[in-house]
């Protein structure tokens, strides 16, 4: 099976579109930034390391350092696809990444977003 081009893609060149997407609608960079972290494990540094690095998705969401197991509570539709329907598992890490920044851009409070 082929990969999908986003996988090669790096999340550097995605992040400054989920900031602008986040600040169109009144939400911060801070928060997009408290999103990535949950869902990844990252620390504040970690994370600046890896966008310096250009690191693509597929490393960025493989070299992890602890995927949030509550990560699987994320239901709904992205990109016209269920979320928990997706048997890829990288692209089910992009995806929920995704639906957390749709949920933030909405207006979703930060608690309900990262599932507490």
């Amino acid at each position: 099976m082929t990969k999908h081009n986003i996988y090669k893609m790096s999340v550097a060149s995605v992040y400054p579109l989920y900031i602008a997407k986040a600040e169109r609608k009144g939400r911060t960079k801070a928060e997009v930034d408290e999103i990535i972290r949950w869902l990844t494990g990252y620390s504040r540094e970690e994370l600046e390391v890896e966008m310096e690095k250009q690191t693509d998705f597929e490393t960025f969401f493989a070299e992890a350092p602890q995927l949030n197991p509550l990560r699987t509570l994320i239901k709904g539709v992205v990109c016209g696809v269920r979320v928990e329907d997706i048997e890829e598992p990288i692209m089910k890490e992009i995806r929920y990444l995704d639906k957390l920044i749709d949920e933030l851009a909405k207006g979703k409070a930060m608690d309900k977003i990262l599932r507490k």
